[in-house]
């Protein structure tokens, strides 16, 4: 019912730069809060950067500074922009939204598929 994709991973080396796109699609009444998630082997997924629908972002420690959320309620597109890559920022990225289907309903979350992010030395 609801699909997010993400795009715009890839190999990069450290110090460059990517910048992820994440688009909802399918029944959508609205969206509220919008989030980037990663995930490295033998780690938790971990929250990267988040972002109200009022437009409020919340970071990482360990991207603060280098990374910015940023969204285009038009586009039902959140994306992400990372700059000064780390070889610890290698990861599969997920996109996260909360998506309400019918105006008389709550959000609940969806996930993307995830795209891969790797950082060489």
């Amino acid at each position: 019912q609801v699909h997010l994709v993400e795009s715009g991973g890839g190999l990069v080396q450290a110090g460059g730069s990517l910048r992820l796109s994440c688009a909802a699609s399918g029944r959508i009444f609205s969206i509220n809060a919008m989030g980037w998630y990663r995930q490295s082997p033998g780690n938790q997924r971990e929250l990267v950067a988040h972002i109200t629908s009022g437009g409020t972002t919340t970071y990482a420690d360990s991207v603060q500074g280098r990374f910015t959320i940023s969204r285009d309620n038009a586009k039902n597109t959140v994306y992400l922009q990372m700059n000064s890559l780390k070889p610890e920022d290698t990861a599969v990225y997920y996109c996260n939204a909360g998506v309400s289907t019918w105006s008389w309903d709550y959000a609940r979350p969806y996930w993307g598929q995830g795209t891969q992010v790797t950082v060489s030395s």
